[in-house]
């Protein structure tokens, strides 16, 4: 049996043991919030709810250089789910870095889509480097077969654009509009009057037939804020055909400061402004969520070792107060998000961390008016390169994956 195969195998009794966390004075309140693992070897869990009954899963195992992706999906609100398949051509998928793997999205019809930066074994190869002479990581993306049996063959998005190196994402609507984003160097701008990050830009493709097609690599913002090389970013469709994305800027080397775009035209223009401030001169590698609630869109991020969520006006107009995770641990880092029916909010990050190394899992309860209330925690045993992600259930409950 290979490795694959057995990883695969493996994977089939995915996520069992449930259990329920400690929810502090407010249990009596019906704050449930549960904790799920992941099969052992496997990390950086992506999860999406399709809108109606099922939730889908994509995760990482294997090589953190040259690894793969696999998907699930549970018809019971992740009480079980179904053997895991293959997402991706063996080796392609990369997890070094925590920001570079898999990000997921459901699309029209129940329709998942993938994307992830390419190992340095995928195929397609990328645009070739003109700072290096060599081919560089692409960009892949697959979906899921309309059978909903197997993953179509990975393309890379890449033409016009180099030096992949943040993590790409995928964003999707009940429209059939799929956008795939990620941030690089225009191969025209290649040799041009910014040098290093400043260069770097948002890059966009979009398809409005579900994925079967994409338009050709476009700059989503013509404002030169650079984009933090080693960073993440995130794009987000909500129900009412808007698209968003987060990134982190490069200004000088020193602005890492984190941006939002919104477009309401499918990906035609985009406007934007800066979220929150961050001078350091050091690529963080950080990561971003969004998620929806009936007031609007949340987002949340990194800046300055610790997390952070808001409240985002449609028009991205209207201010913003970023809330910060209670008390002041060092290390906080790839905050996820989730709202529940109720409006109340779940924020979950890691602490400790970092390059090949695990850390704690930890997470905030807020009420619909945005304060913390008694129901938060910590739990050990996040592995190296991976983070946890919260699901909201029809219920109220929350459930927390890792």
């Amino acid at each position: 049996m290979t490795r694959r195969r057995a990883t695969l195998t493996a994977a089939c009794g995915l996520i069992t043991g449930s259990f329920r966390l400690s929810a502090g004075p407010d249990a009596g309140r019906g704050i449930q919030v549960k904790s799920s693992r992941l099969p052992s070897g496997a990390i950086q869990p992506q999860i999406a709810f399709d809108g109606q009954k099922t939730l889908h899963l994509v995760y990482y195992s294997g090589d953190p250089f040259a690894g793969d992706l696999y998907y699930a999906r549970s018809g019971d609100h992740g009480a079980t789910w179904s053997p895991a398949i293959p997402v991706n051509t063996p080796g392609s998928a990369v997890a070094a870095g925590t920001i570079r793997g898999a990000q997921i999205a459901v699309g029209r019809n129940g329709r998942v889509h993938v994307a992830w930066n390419g190992s340095g074994k995928a195929k397609p190869i990328g645009p070739v480097n003109p700072d290096s002479g060599k081919p560089g990581a692409p960009m892949l993306y697959s979906r899921l077969d309309d059978a909903g049996a197997a993953f179509e063959p990975q393309r890379n998005l890449m033409s016009d654009s180099f030096g992949l190196d943040g993590g790409g994402t995928v964003a999707a609507d009940r429209s059939g509009n799929v956008y795939v984003t990620w941030h690089g160097i225009g191969l025209q701008d290649a040799r041009g009057e910014l040098q290093g990050e400043a260069r770097r830009q948002v890059w966009i493709v979009a398809s409005h037939d579900d994925g079967k097609s994409f338009s050709r690599e476009r700059k989503a913002w013509a404002e030169p804020t650079g984009a933090c090389g080693c960073c993440g970013m995130k794009a987000f469709a909500d129900s009412h055909g808007n698209l968003f994305a987060m990134y982190r800027s490069a200004r000088e080397s020193i602005h890492r400061d984190i941006y939002i775009l919104r477009s309401s035209d499918r990906g035609e223009k985009f406007t934007g402004r800066l979220l929150h401030r961050w001078d350091i001169n050091a690529c963080p590698m950080s990561s971003m969520d969004f998620a929806e609630s009936a007031g609007g869109i949340v987002a949340a991020w990194e800046t300055g070792t610790q997390v952070y969520w808001a409240t985002l006006g449609g028009d991205l107009l209207s201010k913003a107060d970023p809330v910060a995770a209670p008390g002041q641990n060092k290390g906080r880092k790839h905050p996820r998000i989730a709202v529940n029916k109720k409006g109340e909010v779940l924020l979950v990050w890691t602490e400790g961390t970092g390059w090949q190394r695990g850390g704690l899992l930890a997470w905030q309860h807020y009420d619909a008016s945005g304060q913390p209330t008694g129901a938060s925690g910590t739990l050990p045993g996040v592995p190296a390169w991976s983070f946890a992600v919260p699901i909201a259930h029809p219920d109220g409950s929350f459930t927390i994956h890792y």
